[in-house]
């Protein structure tokens, strides 16, 4: 056996600042994604796939910003196999402490004569020529073969051997389209062992989508077949049905120890503020019964299951709250609570604010606590990420005043808002509330983009609950997702549409190629 296979050591590959960000409506700005640069190095992840430099100006200062204050994990950047992609990328991560150049080409039939459009002694010659070039810039190379679990063996055996004869130091075998069993994957995995000479030079990496809900478990059978890195993201964000999830990966590895006797660097106590993070800074809501991070992984109703629990938590909860940063507690302030316990409310959560910031957050805390008769930690993280990913917006929210009901003139919004330090207001009419609130937004900040997604769903439970939106708009093609909470669903909703309109001026300056996937 080789000391790839030998080592129980698993390195976890985060990509959601670039295969997550590649999710429709995903797109974030430079100083989101030094956030959740520094959150997933605080987590011990092993290496940050910052974005992919060459898709915009925009990726390039990411990935190059991420390099500078990334201090302890890998930062790689994407880069296809032209020797302008990688140059790009190794500029980027050049003030990296450790900086990987992950160089990609497709490898399947269908891809190679439909995508690519190229022989595959073309395809062959491309992967060494890349590899050799990318090595040039860093003894970190990782070479992927797009489409990999749909690609002929023994081609792929000859591009995985030409690529680490040429430098790669990791290989990474995708399921690009999420179209592999566990077994199949497995046994692609071990025949890679078995047939390549040279495989013993390289970390054997798995990259899974989720198409067909397998991401996790073909990930998990292809490191029980001897991969040691696996590609993630937080909230198994990514294209389509995104990625194998990071949080699933781990913590099964973290439970399930007797058959996946393997270690993993990450601190699954930060998982659930990651999550929370990643998805305010999306608008991406995660779903109440996502595995690990939903509002129900450790929620009990029956009463069956109560009882239980009652007796012994081990009766129906696998892993406890706590290791992922979730506490048994949930009522903890009041509108009698001054700033010296928010404070320490707001870093026993796992947030950093500077003083601005928290000073914010608390006014908005205590408008809420007049209003709301128990106040929870998910009120409060809502409101945390809610006020924090608006640090750099454009376009702010100030006030709404909204005239509605089956007995009055038709609904009507008085709307200020802030744009770009100017105050402006409107007041007009819409043929329902909501419309009208997002009326006056397009009257106060004119533009083009189309309503795609409306969606509202309460934090904690009552009927005085924190209302959380999320709103879709997309112009020109480009999608993005805001997100708002307030306890009045209508300010929320004016909010979550601000945020979406301030993502959109973002990604109204960034043009992504073609064939991102990986």
């Amino acid at each position: 056996m080789n000391t790839v296979m030998e080592s129980n050591r698993v390195i976890i590959f985060d990509t959601t600042l670039r295969d997550g960000e590649q999710s429709p409506g995903a797109s974030m700005n430079l100083n989101e994604k030094l956030r959740i640069a520094q959150m997933l190095q605080e987590m011990g992840i092993d290496v940050i796939e910052a974005g992919f430099p060459i898709a915009s100006n925009g990726d390039f200062e990411a990935v190059h910003g991420i390099a500078s204050i990334v201090t302890d994990s890998v930062v790689c950047g994407l880069a296809r196999a032209s020797h302008r992609d990688i140059e790009r990328c190794a500029e980027a991560i050049k003030p990296a402490r450790r900086g990987r150049i992950h160089t990609f080409i497709s490898t399947s039939p269908l891809h190679m004569e439909h995508k690519l459009q190229m022989a595959p002694s073309d395809v062959y010659a491309a992967v060494i020529d890349s590899v050799r070039y990318a090595r040039g810039f860093t003894d970190d190379v990782e070479w992927s073969a797009e489409d990999g679990s749909r690609t002929e063996h023994d081609f792929l055996c000859r591009c995985v051997e030409a690529a680490i004869a040429s430098g790669a130091t990791t290989i990474n075998i995708p399921d690009t389209v999420g179209y592999s069993l566990p077994d199949e994957f497995a046994a692609l995995i071990r025949m890679l062992f078995n047939r390549v000479p040279n495989i013993d030079k390289a970390i054997l990496s798995v990259h899974c989508h989720n198409d067909l809900g397998l991401a996790v478990a073909n990930s998990l059978a292809a490191v029980q077949a001897g991969a040691r890195q696996v590609e993630c993201t937080i909230n198994g964000l990514g294209e389509r049905a995104g990625n194998a999830a990071l949080e699933e990966v781990v913590m099964a590895v973290r439970t399930r120890h007797d058959h996946l006797p393997f270690t993993i660097g990450v601190k699954t106590e930060a998982i659930t503020k990651a999550s929370r993070l990643v998805s305010a800074v999306t608008g991406f809501v995660v779903q109440p019964n996502k595995a690990i991070v939903g509002a129900n992984a450790f929620a009990h109703e029956s009463g069956i299951h109560q009882d239980g629990m009652l007796k012994h938590a081990g009766t129906y909860e696998i892993m406890t709250p706590e290791s992922v940063g979730l506490r048994a507690s949930k009522l903890v302030l009041g509108k009698h609570s001054g700033r010296h316990a928010f404070k320490e409310k707001v870093r026993e959560l796992g947030y950093d604010l500077g003083d601005n910031a928290i000073e914010d957050v608390f006014r908005r805390f205590k408008d809420m606590a007049d209003k709301k008769k128990d106040v929870f930690e998910e009120d409060i993280a809502a409101l945390i990420d809610d006020a924090v990913v608006r640090v750099n917006d454009h376009v702010r929210f100030v006030s709404l005043e909204v005239v509605c009901g089956s007995r009055h003139r038709p609904p009507s919004a008085m709307l200020e808002l802030e744009i770009d330090g100017v105050a402006k207001t409107a007041t007009v009419g819409g043929d329902g509330p909501v419309d009208a609130i997002f009326v006056a937004i397009r009257t106060l900040f004119p533009h083009d983009a189309k309503l795609q997604l409306f969606q509202v769903h309460a934090v904690t439970a009552g009927s005085d609950a924190q209302a959380e939106v999320t709103v879709r708009l997309e112009e020109d093609g480009k999608t993005v997702n805001g997100q708002g909470a307030d306890t009045d669903t209508l300010v929320a909703a004016a909010r979550a549409y601000v945020n979406a309109l301030n993502k959109l001026l973002v990604k109204r300056g960034k043009t992504v190629p073609l064939a991102l996937s990986v």
